[in-house]
């Protein structure tokens, strides 16, 4: 899994939970991801299909791509599509992506980059894979979480933001035995370069065997733990989590996790990606591409694409 790293994670910076303050956040509940298709036929886990709205809010949506390893010519990606109300975050860590979108944004996303995506108002956009690698094929492994946007930004301008991997943030524990990437948002003293309308925080935490990890957390923020790869806990209790399968932590200001011994052949760390953010506590109607506060804001999002006013797919497109 070839996100930002480094050789010697005590070099890094320590984020430390202060002691006097620790309120280990408890484990509400344990969900496993279905297997499913998106866009054009790619393999992915729907990793909050049966965790409720209430637990998730502000996220809406998200989905590990792969890890999937492609033949030549098997590799996809997506058609020319809208978007309206939310914000889209791509994380790609093996493989390759090109993304272009109807405002002028793009590029490449891979090896630990991110792509974040404000639709706002309205944005068509498109990913896949270059050609050089869907003639090769080869590894292929992503995130794409979907952030919600509060009634008085979902009409808001929309924006692009291209995060290379050396923009993140590289903390780790007091033991050294973790690497943790900061994404967006902070995770006690340190702050990630992804920036946000609804306030969330976003990391990407690579935890040895055997390592023990306490993370400072917002405790005004919702805590969700989605295993990425590998076997672990979390929780002073120590419940079982494994890859792909998602925890729900209320409570508390810390959240604590732990990597078993011995991980499977598929990785050498226990790979989680841990996230929270601020309730907007507003309905949701969402459909297909839009994410809305009413039905009738939906037919509205339907009827400016159809019309053309979400935007043009470029001359020059992908």
């Amino acid at each position: 899994m070839p996100a930002i790293s480094v050789d010697n994670p005590l070099e890094l910076p320590k984020v430390i939970a202060a002691n006097d303050s620790r309120r280990p956040r408890r484990v509400k509940s344990i969900t496993t991801a279905p297997r499913g298709l998106e866009g054009e036929g790619f393999p992915v886990r729907r990793a909050f299909a049966g965790v409720d709205q209430v637990d998730l809010d502000p996220f809406i949506h998200m989905d590990q791509m792969g890890e999937v390893d492609y033949g030549p010519g098997e590799p996809k990606g997506t058609p020319w599509h809208p978007h309206r109300g939310f914000e889209t975050v791509t994380y790609m860590m093996e493989g390759t992506f090109l993304h272009q979108d109807s405002i002028g944004g793009g590029g490449v996303i891979q090896d630990g980059a991110t792509q974040w995506m404000t639709a706002g108002a309205g944005i068509l956009h498109i990913e896949r894979p270059p050609d050089a690698l869907i003639d090769s094929g080869g590894l292929f492994h992503g995130v794409q979480l979907w952030v919600n946007l509060p009634a008085q930004l979902k009409m808001t301008t929309p924006r692009y933001q291209d995060i290379g991997s050396r923009e993140v943030a590289l903390v780790t524990n007091e033991n050294g035995d973790a690497v943790i990437r900061v994404i967006a948002g902070s995770l006690g003293e340190h702050a990630g370069p992804g920036s946000t309308h609804t306030p969330i925080t976003l990391v990407h935490v690579s935890l040895m065997p055997g390592g023990q990890l306490v993370l400072p957390w917002n405790p005004d923020f919702n805590a969700l733990t989605y295993v990425l790869a590998g076997n672990g806990t979390v929780g002073v209790a120590r419940s079982p989590l494994a890859s792909g399968q998602i925890a729900v932590h209320v409570d508390g200001d810390v959240l604590v996790l732990a990597a078993d011994e011995t991980q499977d052949s598929r990785t050498d760390s226990f790979e989680v990606l841990v996230l929270g953010g601020e309730a907007i506590r507003e309905p949701v109607a969402m459909y297909g591409p839009f994410v809305m506060n009413t039905r009738r804001e939906l037919q509205q999002a339907f009827d400016d694409y159809q019309a053309g006013r979400l935007g043009q797919i470029p001359a020059d497109h992908i």
